[in-house]
């Protein structure tokens, strides 16, 4: 057995990367090895809600620095923790940059790994429902200052895709010896037997439609698809009822009915243009599910465009999105084995066991680069 390992995570838990932690929990019970802390950041109290309200004027050119002013306010809450933490352990893991903003002191003076599956750079573009302004630029400059002190303090850089390693090298000059790419994956179960529907059934699954395409995808249907299919959207907004389409908002990460949706689903569409990496993807490509997605960030290292579905361009047209639903549910054969490869990619490569194992190397190999010196 390997030496006992004693680390501390620091999780964001916002949006997917709740279901990644999740996932990690869950596969770090196979290692009794590792006796790790859990440090989560909660949800925003009053102070810091308040801080993050847009201004009046400022916010519509993103010169009010809401995004900046949410980091330092969860840095903040994140630094005074650490401070505050009583129990002895060997490495700290936080994730992501984002709540590391005040903590390079806490980074360099121990062994540590910051895990990230966007910058700063790129992340900024992808904010949700705030449209890239004439402040951006100079928002991005001053995140930049504390976010480059953040990995130069860790002792190893963990992205979650080459699309993320790439910025880190090029905008960031993170060494590529200190960066590690580890695509933080699911728990997989097992894939229910697929279940014949009278009518072909689309699924989306977004917290808000408007954030992850899913408004996009419920117009299309509406307009050319309410006949020939049904749509599932599983989502926290209200949607107007309407035959043929399902909607569920009460599903939570690591919902048990998401496996009898997926075996009841022939086509999982996801034509999100912010989502960095991509978990509702991950999860479909794991239900034995074909998708059909946006090649935006790292979602074509995570789908294969003909394999395990299909990747359009970024910035396809409802035209676009329209003629490759049509050509997979015209083909259903294809579309089939497509959900069968793409099971078998989540198992090769986004399985929680898999890159939670890698995760502890990393960890280990953080330890022995500190105490090397």
């Amino acid at each position: 057995m390997n030496a006992p390992i004693r680390p501390l995570f620091v999780n964001e838990n916002i949006g997917g990367h709740a279901t990644m932690h999740m996932a990690i929990r869950s596969a770090l019970k196979s290692h009794p090895e590792v006796s790790a802390q859990f440090l989560d950041l909660p949800h925003a109290g009053l102070l810091r809600r308040f801080g993050a309200i847009p201004i009046p004027g400022l916010a519509r050119e993103d010169f009010d620095l809401q995004a900046f002013r949410i980091q330092l306010s969860n840095s903040a809450h994140i630094q005074r923790r650490l401070r505050s933490w009583k129990n002895p352990y060997d490495v700290l893991h936080l994730y992501s940059q984002n709540v590391a903003l005040l903590s390079s002191k806490a980074l360099a003076t121990r062994p540590s790994v910051v895990a990230t599956d966007a910058t700063g750079e790129q992340g900024a573009r992808l904010i949700p429902e705030r449209r890239v302004g004439k402040g951006t630029k100079s928002r991005i400059a001053l995140t930049k200052i504390f976010e480059k002190k953040v990995y130069e303090s860790a002792t190893l850089v963990i992205a979650q895709s080459e699309w993320t390693a790439n910025s880190l090298r090029t905008d960031y000059g993170v060494p590529d010896e200190r960066i590690r790419i580890v695509p933080f994956g699911i728990t997989v179960h097992d894939a229910l037997p697929h279940v014949t529907n009278a009518l072909p059934q689309i699924t989306f699954i977004g917290t808000r439609l408007s954030r992850k395409g899913g408004n996009r995808l419920l117009d299309i249907w509406r307009q050319y698809l309410s006949t020939e299919t049904t749509l599932t959207l599983v989502t926290r907004d209200d949607v107007k009822p309407q035959e043929g389409l399902r909607v569920f908002q009460d599903f939570r990460p690591g919902d048990p009915r998401l496996a009898t949706l997926l075996a009841a689903t022939d086509l999982f569409v996801f034509p999100s243009e912010m989502d960095t990496f991509g978990y509702a993807l991950i999860e479909a490509m794991s239900g034995e599910v074909a998708t059909i997605s946006l090649d935006v960030a790292a979602r074509a290292e995570i789908a294969i465009d003909g394999v395990t579905g299909l990747v359009l361009p970024e910035g396809a047209d409802n035209v676009a999105l329209l003629a490759a639903i049509k050509e997979l549910l015209n083909d259903p054969v294809r579309t089939r084995e497509m959900g069968l490869a793409g099971r078998q990619r989540v198992l090769e490569h986004f399985d929680a066991r898999i890159t939670t194992k890698t995760l502890v190397e990393v960890l280990r190999e953080a330890q022995k680069i500190f105490a090397d010196g």
